[in-house]
């Protein structure tokens, strides 16, 4: 017998007993004889109903042993439709089979009966779940939640209903007074962060469980002192709701504390109907999909709504691997991976020809500052004749809009890398007219990053080697892969043609702080454990990282933490520079390509 027919087996059962038990109650247990007969012929009418009632109202379809109070919500009116049917039928039937006896006050005893019954079976189920977990559940790591709201409240349910639970919650903290010695799923509220030192004492508690998603960095930074200063290293979170593609809150969803939760900015808060409507039921392409911040632009492009995704990148394993995570996390979209190099026109047109996109995102691009400045034809040849390639055929194919990724870096360049980028900054503001709307995206470095600071100092620890920095007084503008990609999509829908977008990062972040953060994350501690040796600055590199020259300024967008960079056409017939640009890299003539990218971005200066 399947699950579901066990089940309304069960329910036409526990609907017989409802209408037995209220008539029971309506003669004060005794049934009259003459009334016997209208009960069999109410029990079999019942049963049929009611049951036949249920299917519409999905009670056969619901995982029970997760049931809460939107299910029983669900169980209720079911029994009530039921109810109201069943007293119809008997209405209709006065004078049939001698219903015209049948005792209404019988019909409001079974209905209440029938819920009690049919909700308390469904409960069951989660239940038995949690009674089994708690009989288990000292084999759980002791732990203290930070947070008492609807996050914290979702985690402890369910860690009540892992089986055998990785966790045992001895309590909450929260700083609201007014939860204080509140139970919150049978877990009290013991104080608030400050007390977190001789909390983690007195319980003998081996992990912290911060389950605030929207806390600022500053709470965090807080939070994880406390905890330290309790003894405690094992630091979980629970990310930002954006970066919850499922959008469940459980155990599974917790992550070791990361280095750039401990940034001191805010999160970007995103809007999200301007970019649903952008996105909705939308074919969309992104290059260098495979790269870190390309992945993250899928993901959260599918999780806005696209209907179907053209991952183009020319790195096969990574294209291998990005498809059986897509395919996973979002298992009723139409994911498509296109193996192809920017730099070849007949690919890239082969591409769009095929996926009809409506939405491109150009996240394809070289980005190592020092390896670039050893290459720069090869920097030029993907970043600018890549990007021309993409952009053409993107205004060719007349999509919504095309995005550039672009950088902080392009801003007063001192790199190969940085004046590439500079360009393809121009080439997106020479097609201000164009049907598709070209816009830019500049932000700063973003945390995580395959190459990216946060993973060789990651490298370097793992391995007990001394950390290596350049100059002490090094500052960087961060963000987090998902702050990074719900900029790029943000973007897509605030800005208008031609616009070079820039975020409102805050305060840069001193590099020597991030290292010993690291660090200390790791358990260890700076300069004891781990040294820290500097080692000056590389080529290409600055000191300090701009979003904006001086001359350029600010507009406001829609999006508070989103503007446009007034900036100056460049002077004159800029195109024959480019040519001649793209020819030298072509042929490979790296004097000539230094000799051209000054030309065409004045600004650009090699640091001496």
């Amino acid at each position: 017998m399947t699950r579901r027919a066990q089940w309304i087996l069960v329910d036409a059962i526990a609907i017989g007993l409802a209408m037995f038990l209220a008539f029971l109650l309506r003669f004060d247990g005794a049934i009259p004889a003459p009334s016997v007969g209208l009960l069999y012929w109410a029990l079999g009418l019942a049963m049929v109903i009611k049951v036949t009632v249920f299917f519409p109202f999905r009670l056969y379809q619901f995982s029970w042993r997760h049931v809460g109070i939107r299910e029983l919500v669900n169980v209720a009116v079911a029994c009530l439709v039921g109810s109201a049917i069943l007293a119809a039928a008997i209405l209709l039937l006065r004078g049939v089979l001698g219903f015209e006896r049948f005792p209404r006050s019988v019909l409001i005893i079974d209905a209440a009966i029938c819920f009690i019954l049919i909700g308390s079976l469904r409960l069951s189920g989660r239940l038995a779940r949690i009674g089994s977990g708690r009989k288990g559940q000292r084999a759980g790591q002791l732990v203290l939640i930070i947070g008492a709201g609807e996050a914290g409240a979702q985690l402890v349910r369910a860690i009540q209903e892992e089986d055998p639970p990785m966790y045992l919650p001895v309590g909450f903290v929260d700083d609201d007074p007014r939860k204080a010695g509140q139970l919150v799923y049978g877990v009290r509220v013991l104080g608030a962060r400050a007390d977190l030192p001789r909390l983690i004492v007195k319980h003998d508690v081996v992990a912290v469980l911060v389950a605030i998603p929207s806390a600022s960095a500053e709470t965090i930074r807080e939070t994880v002192d406390l905890a330290r200063r309790g003894g405690i290293q094992d630091i979980k979170i629970l990310p930002v709701l954006s970066e919850l593609y499922t959008g469940r809150v459980d155990a599974q969803a917790l992550r070791a504390l990361r280095p750039e939760d401990l940034l001191k900015r805010d999160p970007v808060r995103i809007e999200p109907h301007a970019i649903e409507a952008l996105l909705t039921g939308k074919t969309v392409l992104v290059t260098g999909a495979a790269g870190s911040i390309g992945s993250e632009i899928c993901r959260q492009v599918l999780r806005f709504g696209a209907k179907h995704l053209v991952a183009l990148d020319f790195n096969e394993t990574g294209l291998f691997d990005l498809e059986a995570d897509l395919v996973q996390l979002f298992p009723d979209r139409r994911i498509e991976v296109a193996i192809a190099d920017v730099r070849d026109r007949a690919r890239v047109n082969a591409v769009f020809e095929a996926g009809s996109p409506s939405v491109v995102y150009h996240a394809a691009a070289y980005k190592h500052v020092p390896l670039m400045e050893a290459f720069p034809a090869e920097a030029v040849k993907t970043n600018v004749m890549g990007t021309r390639n993409v952009l053409e055929e993107a205004c060719r194919s007349k999509v919504a809009a095309f995005v550039l990724i672009s950088t902080d870096k392009a801003v007063n360049p001192t790199s190969v890398m940085g004046a590439s980028k500079r360009v393809a900054e121009m080439l997106v503001r020479a097609r201000s007219g164009e049907a598709t709307k070209c816009v830019a995206v500049r932000f700063g470095n973003v945390l995580g990053s395959r190459g990216s600071v946060l993973m060789t100092f990651r490298d370097q620890i793992e391995r007990r080697q001394a950390i290596t920095i350049t100059p002490p007084d090094m500052l960087r503008y961060f963000m987090i892969i998902s702050e990074a990609a719900q900029l790029v999509l943000q973007a897509s829908a605030a800005g208008r043609a031609g616009d070079v977008l820039v975020l409102d990062m805050g305060e840069p972040v001193s590099i020597v702080e991030l290292a010993k953060d690291l660090i200390r994350s790791h358990g260890l501690e700076p300069d004891r454990d781990v040294p820290i040796v500097y080692t000056g600055v590389r080529p290409g590199e600055k000191l300090i990282e701009e979003l904006l020259t001086a001359e350029e300024g600010t507009d406001a967008t829609s999006h508070e933490r989103l503007f446009v960079a007034r900036m100056a056409d460049p002077a004159g017939d800029w195109t024959a520079g480019l040519e001649q640009l793209v020819a030298a890299a072509l042929a490979g003539k790296d004097e000539n390509v230094l000799s051209l990218l000054r030309t065409l971005v004045p600004r650009y200066r090699s640091p001496e």
